[in-house]
């Protein structure tokens, strides 16, 4: 496994390490699978136990782009595309300025502000709060905006849009389709982003011919168990991935998965 990840460009990171990013991307590829979001919720936390945020974001970015395009085409024939590139505008301006936070910030920071993120907008839910009507043009930017800031960050934009839409009036099944649309469009940003910057390393994209397989494998799955699940499974499973999340991103637990 060694002589693997050496012949692959990636020196810094142990087979242990890696064995860990991989059962990371399982999961990760699981939840995108069925609920369309989750995959950066989960496996961004988990992953940068092991890697630093700077190298596990776009770690992210590349087998998702890879191994989710399966789910574009039908989320393109369900989707409020006009609703969805509303949103797209405040990511525009969301992303480059989530990147650069992204570059500077020490990994801790960064991993304290996804927590108070996914904890937020999990407490916005227990709330009882819910969206109700038609969304504004104004309210689908800024929700597009602080998605965008957060996935330049850490690819983990998906609470706001989640919760905005899963609020709505639409189906799961239109609900799904809007996010996987969305975060197809957003992720075209987010390559154009991390190749401006340079975070497209050699270790990147040599962990990512590891990984993606088995987030592949996770994605198909998800995919498959979506089909079975009922209204009220799919929300509570939505809303688990976000407390999740909160858990897995704290780094008080670094002593517990941290070997």
């Amino acid at each position: 496994m060694r002589e693997l990840l050496l012949a692959l460009g990636v020196t810094d990171v142990s087979p242990g390490a890696a064995g860990f990013v991989a059962v990371a991307a399982l999961l990760a590829g699981l939840a995108r699978g069925f609920s369309g979001f989750g995959s950066a919720l989960i496996f961004v936390p988990l992953a940068s136990t092991m890697i630093a945020p700077a190298m596990a974001a776009p770690l992210l970015l590349v087998v998702d782009v890879i191994m989710s395009a399966g789910l574009i085409p039908s989320a393109y024939k369900l989707a409020e595309k006009r609703e969805v590139l509303t949103m797209l505008c405040g990511t525009l301006i969301g992303l480059p300025l989530g990147t650069v936070v992204l570059l500077h910030a020490s990994p801790v920071s960064i991993r304290w502000a996804v927590a108070v993120l996914v904890l937020v907008m999990l407490a916005v839910v227990m709330s009882g709060w819910r969206f109700r009507g038609e969304p504004s043009r104004r309210l689908t930017v800024a929700v597009g905006l602080t998605a965008g800031f957060f996935s330049g960050m850490s690819q983990t934009g998906g609470p706001p849009v989640v919760l905005y839409w899963l609020g709505s009036h639409h189906s799961p099944a239109r609900v799904r389709a809007n996010i996987v649309f969305y975060f197809a469009l957003s992720m075209v940003l987010s390559v154009t982003a991390y190749l401006i910057i340079g975070l497209l390393t050699l270790p990147v994209l040599g962990l990512a011919v590891l990984v993606g397989p088995v987030y592949g494998l996770g994605v198909f799955a998800g995919t498959r168990m979506f089909g079975l699940a009922s209204v009220t499974v799919f929300r509570a499973i939505a809303y688990g991935l976000i407390a999740a999340t909160g858990l897995f991103s704290l780094p008080l637990f670094d002593g517990i998965l941290r070997p």
